[in-house]
């Protein structure tokens, strides 16, 4: 294949949702659509939204109803986005129409590469990757897994391709409904947490548009001093909190609460969930 970290072979992204859309634009900024890239959604006024990217042709299967074989017959890596519950129908679909040695990747959650096997061949070379949702905004962190037939060649392309919209971690597909307990649900703790501490604000006298700049940009500002820092959460937390003052006495409060045992126990559930709706729960 070709060298991934100055260009990318032929592309399609076939369902460029939120998730296949964001990936679309990591690579349009980052230069990297000049192998082309097939973009196909549904309607005309989704295809017309990225009409307008450079290298990529935009295709609305409302108009063109066979666009999905024809975006993965001129592509060395296909990108699965469409809904889990749509995949079998979709693969069986588009395998007649793949490239002799083209990469199949899914974004489809809970969608095992045992499922892509089946229906596109123990030959094909296919990746499970789980991105989050701060890949909207380049901040993503993604999960990938490789199934068997994938050389390190194609998950090096695949690799090259997530971190155009943050970082990447491998992992075995064991892993992967884990790891979407903490980054892919992770977001959503976040926000949370923010949602609370505003509320927090609010009960201590501030109008809501100050309760929330107050806590929507101490989180902005935390994280992006721990992104800046070379010391682990653990030591800014102290160097946060002085002795006897009033960080303290707040900390000791979630400490109580055994905050650390509430997080173990939300991913726990999560992950439960997960394993329920991979074996259609």
């Amino acid at each position: 294949m070709t060298d991934a970290t100055t260009s990318l072979p032929p592309i399609a992204i076939i369902g460029a949702g939120s998730m296949g859309g964001a990936i679309l634009r990591g690579l349009v900024a980052a230069g990297l659509t000049g192998g082309g890239v097939t973009a196909t959604n549904r309607s005309i006024a989704k295809a017309a939204e990225l009409a307008d990217l450079e290298g990529v042709t935009s295709v609305a299967l409302e108009a063109q109803p066979a666009g999905n074989a024809h975006a993965v017959a001129s592509a060395d890596i296909v990108i699965i986005g469409v809904k889990p519950a749509m995949v079998p129908d979709l693969l069986i679909d588009i395998a007649p129409h793949l490239r002799p040695g083209a990469v199949v990747v899914s974004l489809a959650a809970g969608v095992t590469l045992e499922t892509f096997a089946h229906h596109l061949g123990d030959d094909v070379a296919t990746l499970r990757s789980m991105p989050n949702t701060p890949s909207l905004v380049g901040k993503g962190v993604t999960g990938l897994a490789a199934g068997p037939a994938a050389s390190d060649d194609d998950v090096a392309v695949v690799r090259a391709l997530f971190e155009t919209v943050g970082s990447v971690v491998e992992v075995p597909e064991a892993q992967i409904d884990a790891l979407s307990t903490i980054s892919g649900s992770g977001p959503a703790y976040v926000f949370l947490l923010v949602e609370e501490f505003t509320k927090a604000a609010v009960r201590m006298g501030f109008d809501l548009d100050q309760a929330r700049l107050l806590a929507e940009q101490t989180f902005i500002g935390a994280t992006a001093l721990l992104a800046a820092s070379d010391v682990d959460p653990a030591e800014l937390r102290r160097r946060v909190t002085s002795p006897k003052g009033t960080t303290e006495r707040a900390i000791a409060v979630l400490q109580e609460a055994r905050f650390d045992d509430t997080f173990t126990v939300a991913a726990e559930a999560a992950l439960a969930r997960a394993e329920e709706l991979a074996a259609g729960g």
